[in-house]
């Protein structure tokens, strides 16, 4: 990149060269950081506070070294660009934000020279690649899925058979016993687990192949009141306080309906399970009217549903694990719920995404496309 003019001002360009390069920087979407030879930060777009939670404010006339400490990658190829003159690319880094969160970016360090051939700084530009990290570990997830349901296909009806006689002569067996006969609790206990392990397979065969969804315009606002509606007088004696923030421009979405119910219906049980006896649920709707997944992907309009409690948070080493097929933390739970939820969400060509502070509690995102 040439630029003519010696630097003279902040942005390292005198006059009006200096506004219109600046405005120029504004406008692009990736995070732009211009760092002059001494290492201090010279322009820093929107796109930069956004990815690295740092304002504009704290950044200028900042050493970069000092803003970016931990980057230790970042440090070195700003600092090999302004030595050498030459332009450096890392598709796999990450920034560490101003919360102390990780970012996963893209990063290209270009030299910022004159037409007389003298190096002024370098140009850091970061793209946010976090939604493509999720489509990818969406892919890894889906192979998984994929490759247990094709066990799951060939073991059901192996034993869906066997287990049906189990169960029937259980129930045989304890219809023939006297009702103070102590063997009636065995027998109750083996009715009990065959139909969970019934359960499981049923809940396995739903991930065996894709149902053909039946798309239809589904009203997100009218199912998402009739599960709260249902649940506020299924908590009993419990202290849940249950809050909605609906945006009431959302339009129908074409959907599977009866799928749509059972994702979002798991999601808000496993809320008020995680909360206990106490606890607030919060289930917000809203329209994210500029969605790209991946950076050659068109923008498109998706509609967001957060459901929030403030249980206990889920530990981040349970964060990785909570859509593998039978991880739970749930005595009674097959460790499937989830799974389904994540397999449903791809189905409609969506997105679910978790985030849990623990000890504050967690947040499931799930995205939706308003037009298909």
């Amino acid at each position: 990149m040439n630029i003519l003019h010696t630097p003279d001002s902040a942005s390292g360009l005198p006059g009006n060269h200096g506004d219109y390069f600046a405005t120029v920087i504004d406008s692009v979407g990736d995070g732009v950081i211009v760092v002059g030879t001494d290492g201090r930060i010279t322009l820093y777009n929107p796109a930069a506070e956004e990815i690295t939670g740092f304002s504009r404010r704290q950044a200028m006339g900042t050493a970069f070294e000092k803003l970016f400490s931990v980057e230790a990658p970042l440090l070195e190829m700003v600092a090999k660009t302004i030595r050498t003159g030459i332009t450096i690319s890392d598709h796999e880094n990450v920034v560490v934000r101003s919360t102390g969160k990780i970012k996963p970016v893209a990063v290209t360090c270009y030299p910022l020279v004159l037409d007389s051939g003298e190096n002024i700084g370098a140009i850091l530009t970061l793209k946010d690649i976090t939604y493509i990290r999720e489509l990818e570990a969406a892919v890894r997830q889906a192979d998984r899925l994929s490759t247990l349901g094709t066990l799951a296909a060939g073991l059901a009806h192996e034993v869906k058979n066997p287990l049906g006689g189990i169960k029937g002569a259980a129930q045989l067996l304890e219809r023939e016993l006297p009702d103070n006969s102590e063997m009636r609790e065995y027998t109750s206990v083996m009715i009990r687990e065959t139909e969970r392990i019934d359960r499981i397979i049923r809940e396995l065969l739903d991930l065996a192949s894709p149902r053909g969804l039946k798309l239809s315009p589904v009203n997100l606002h009218k199912v998402l009141g009739d599960i709260l509606l249902l649940q506020k007088q299924t908590v009993g004696n419990r202290d849940i306080t249950f809050t909605k923030q609906f945006d009431p421009s959302i339009p129908d979405i074409m959907a599977d309906e009866e799928m749509v119910t059972r994702l979002l219906l798991n999601l808000i049980l496993n809320a008020i399970d995680a909360m206990g006896e106490s606890g607030r649920l919060t289930v917000v709707s809203r329209v994210l009217s500029d969605y790209r997944m991946t950076q050659n992907e068109r923008h498109s309009r998706m509609v967001a549903v957060e459901i929030s409690d403030d249980g206990p948070g889920i530990p981040p080493e349970d964060l990785e694990n909570i859509w593998t097929p039978f991880f739970s933390t749930k005595s009674s739970g097959t460790g499937l719920g989830l799974t389904i939820c994540h397999k449903i969400v791809a189905e409609h060509r969506g997105m679910i995404k978790v985030e849990s502070d623990q000890g504050h509690g967690t947040k499931f995102t799930v995205l939706l496309p308003l037009v298909q």
